[in-house]
């Protein structure tokens, strides 16, 4: 069985040859290496014949970038020769063939050369021994990490758009063969009419500045043995405009550049642009080829006493820094909208000055002769000042000519004139009439009131 397959072996190894087709008796699983400076680096080969069936010679040799060429290690299937001068930096490794080169270095970069010749011990062409030639190239690199990218933008002040050009740096403090890439606002920058990159990538010139150019920018390094570092964000401000001026307002109603608003309603507009600085704003009044500075500012007020049927407006935005400048013209017109109501009135409340006044006043006159009814006319009032009247006053009738009752009193003091009894009876009758009344004083003083005087005359005389 063995020997059947040595005999498959070697036919096959014929017929490859014969045929001019890869036999693929070694394989190199790459063919290219990075290598980190100062670590190791393992040119893998992997046999696919038996050793024990055949004899192999070869040979590693290495090619700088500067061409020079150099045989590192010679080998044969039981002996291996190193060169001595890379004795301590080499390690042929048995019985695979490969080579291990130990803490790389940038000398070590260039491409390394397999060249390898196989022997097979049974085989045979035209009586002569069969020995199948392999060549493999491997390329190999050694680079430095890169470090965190530092970013640096001249001039580093604001610049004016149109005027200013701005140029960005990006460096490394470690890294060889190092890739740049820039990014806005993380959108990465590609070439353009006013972008400018030198040859590996970590300059970049902007010229002309524009205002989409404002907002955020860093850089990425990397290279074949490190990932993307990115670098700390720099500001990029752009003055710019004034740019899409417009003027608006959320009082009446709008067609074009024409508003219409109801009579009486106070208006409020904004003028507003796009710009860096903000911009200075003023407010003119155009009248018969007249112009007039009403005020200056982002809002214009409108009083409902300073319209006229149709006045037209203009807005003018400056911008200091740029020297630039745009306006926005606009007609007013007042007219009835039909709502019913207005939105604003000069104080902002829905009626006027003078009707505020009017109806103030009447309140505050109709109060005070509240306050005059009330104090003057309140039964309450009434009832207690009769109340707290003298007692005597409360019950006096009309007097019959004498000013005090003590007077009366005195003059009819209980004398009993004999023949005189009218008076008596008068004032019994004058009693039973009198029944309701509390009073004694009174009753008395009311009885001898209605008693006759010429009778009590009489008795005097």
């Amino acid at each position: 069985m063995e020997a059947r397959g040595r005999t498959a072996l070697y036919v096959c190894c014929v017929l490859f040859t014969l045929t001019d087709v890869s036999s693929e008796f070694i394989h190199v699983p790459s063919s290219i290496h990075h290598g980190i400076e100062g670590k190791s680096v393992l040119l893998s080969v992997e046999t696919r014949f038996p050793l024990d069936d055949v004899e192999i010679q070869g040979t590693w040799t290495h090619t700088r970038p500067s061409g020079i060429r150099t045989t590192l290690v010679m080998f044969t299937k039981e002996t291996t020769v190193t060169n001595m001068v890379y004795h301590d930096h080499l390690h042929f490794r048995e019985p695979n063939v490969s080579l291990l080169i130990l803490k790389v270095n940038q000398d070590d970069e260039g491409e390394y050369h397999l060249d390898l010749n196989i022997a097979f011990h049974n085989g045979t062409h035209n009586g002569t021994r069969l020995v199948i030639k392999e060549k493999r190239t491997v390329h190999v690199t050694v680079d430095v990490p890169v470090s965190t990218p530092v970013i640096e933008k001249s001039p580093s002040y604001a610049v004016v758009e149109d005027k200013g050009n701005v140029t960005w740096t990006c460096s490394v403090e470690r890294g060889t063969r190092v890739a740049f890439q820039w990014l806005r606002d993380n959108v990465t920058l590609g070439l353009s009419d006013r972008y400018l990159f030198s040859q590996d990538n970590s300059t970049l010139l902007i010229s002309p500045v524009r205002k989409e150019d404002k907002g955020t920018y860093h850089c990425l390094a990397s290279n074949a043995v490190s990932q993307e570092r990115h670098s700390r964000t720099r500001e990029l401000n752009v003055y710019y405009g004034p740019y899409n001026l417009e003027v608006n307002s959320d009082q009446g109603r709008r067609t074009g550049e024409v508003f219409t608003i109801n009579p009486g309603e106070l208006v409020f507009f904004d003028c507003l642009a796009d710009s860096n600085p903000p911009n200075s704003y003023v407010w003119i009044s155009k009248s018969r080829n007249a112009t007039q500075v009403i005020t200056e500012g982002p809002r214009l007020e409108v009083r409902f006493y300073r319209l006229a049927q149709a006045e037209e407006y203009l807005c003018r935005a400056f911008n200091n820094v740029t020297q630039k400048q745009n306006e926005a013209q606009f007609t007013l017109v007042v007219a009835s909208l039909g709502t019913g109501k207005e939105k604003h009135s000069q104080d902002g409340s829905p009626v006027t000055p003078l009707a505020a006044i009017t109806v103030c006043s009447l309140f505050v006159i109709g109060c005070m002769l509240l306050f005059l009814l009330r104090r003057t006319c309140h039964p309450k009032r009434v009832l207690m000042s009769i109340y707290n009247r003298p007692l005597s006053e409360q019950k006096r009738p009309h007097r019959s000519g004498h000013e005090d009752a003590t007077e009366d009193f005195g003059i009819y003091e209980f004398v009993s004139i004999p023949g005189k009894m009218e008076s008596a009876q008068a004032s019994c009758r004058s009693l039973a009439h009198l029944e309701s009344v509390q009073d004694m004083h009174t009753t008395i003083y009311d009885v001898i009131r209605h008693v006759p005087e010429t009778p009590s005359h009489s008795l005097l005389e």
